[in-house]
């Protein structure tokens, strides 16, 4: 399912404000009914059978299609498949997260929200995060700055980790591109873990996310040697001997490394394991990319658009993933 295309009316789409935030979503049902509009919108599609047909409603917040009378439930197969926290503090948790312009910790969130567990928190912003990423999104185009970059992670804040566990720090490769708008500034970016800077790690990652045709501008690295019989422009810079330093010839990647990892360090306080990181690029993507929106009410519309969209997770599944190092 496409995450529908047309603007969204502040006010009527979606609240504006913390206080009209507390009138629309005053209790469990209406959470519900806000999920059935953004997700059947032109009525509920079957999971089973694939009819679309009018709502029927049973009790306990179940549907039951009139074709093949299979019953489901909206939360069903989205990231709110099978929780047992409210849909309220769900939201709750959705509009404090995309209203805090630098993210937040699963502490900060547990404290807010008030819940019981620091689990409870920390898998809440993990399925959260597996919602910010859309997998129809537009390719990066016009110049791209491509470099990669080593990020210093710790797993000291690991949610499961025994008392007196002793800390361990890892460097991570990332490969990260930006859009260099003309006449200055930046466009999106695209972020993501690499094993290593060589051609069979950055040609995947440059087709994944930058449209053919595009100029991209690197450094004198041979693993950019067949961009141009790629599809791409391309234009080098090499930094080794230059009075130039990188960060002025290279401007967009070495900003972006620079307060990425500033965020890891003031946000998470570095405390991110490894086998996480993937979860944690894909917020700062969805944040940078939309560090200019002035509606955070249209940031927590388009990210309770993508969670019903995004297939559920267990809690298992995502502790599986906190000592694995690999993508």
């Amino acid at each position: 399912m496409d995450v529908p295309t047309i603007a969204p009316i502040g006010g009527k789409d979606y609240p504006t404000t913390w206080v009209q935030f507390l009138d629309w979503f005053h209790s469990e049902q209406a959470c519900r009914d806000f999920l059935e509009q953004l997700r059947w919108s032109d009525g509920l599609i079957c999971p089973k059978c694939g009819v679309i047909s009018q709502v029927h409603r049973r009790s306990r917040g179940r549907l039951i299609c009139p074709a093949c009378r299979h019953q489901a439930t909206v939360t069903a197969g989205t990231i709110f498949d099978k929780t047992r926290t409210e849909l309220r503090v769900w939201f709750a948790a959705i509009w404090y997260i995309t209203n805090q312009k630098h993210g937040v910790s699963a502490l900060g969130l547990q404290r807010v929200l008030g819940l019981g567990s620091y689990e409870t928190a920390w898998t809440m912003l993990h399925r959260l995060r597996r919602a910010m990423v859309r997998t129809d999104r537009e390719l990066l185009h016009g110049e791209v700055e491509v470099d990669e970059t080593y990020l210093a992670l710790t797993d000291r804040a690991d949610p499961i980790s025994a008392v007196g566990r002793k800390s361990n720090t890892t460097k991570v490769l990332v490969a990260i591109a930006v859009e260099i708008l003309q006449p200055k500034g930046f466009g999106r970016i695209r972020i993501q873990r690499i094993e290593r800077g060589d051609n069979d790690n950055l040609m995947p990652f440059i087709k994944a996310f930058i449209r053919p045709g595009s100029l991209i501008h690197s450094d004198g690295s041979p693993a950019y040697r067949l961009l141009t019989e790629s599809g791409y422009e391309h234009r080098q810079t090499v930094h080794l001997g230059s009075a130039t330093p990188a960060h002025e010839s290279m401007p967009g990647v070495h900003r972006v490394a620079s307060l990425l990892q500033r965020w890891m360090m003031g946000t998470h306080h570095g405390a991110v394991q490894p086998g996480q990181l993937d979860n944690y690029l894909d917020e700062y993507v969805f944040r940078f990319n939309r560090r200019k929106s002035k509606s955070r009410g249209l940031l927590f519309y388009r990210l309770l658009q993508q969670a019903v969209v995004t297939k559920p997770v267990t809690y298992q599944k995502v502790v599986a993933r906190r000592g694995k190092s690999g993508n």
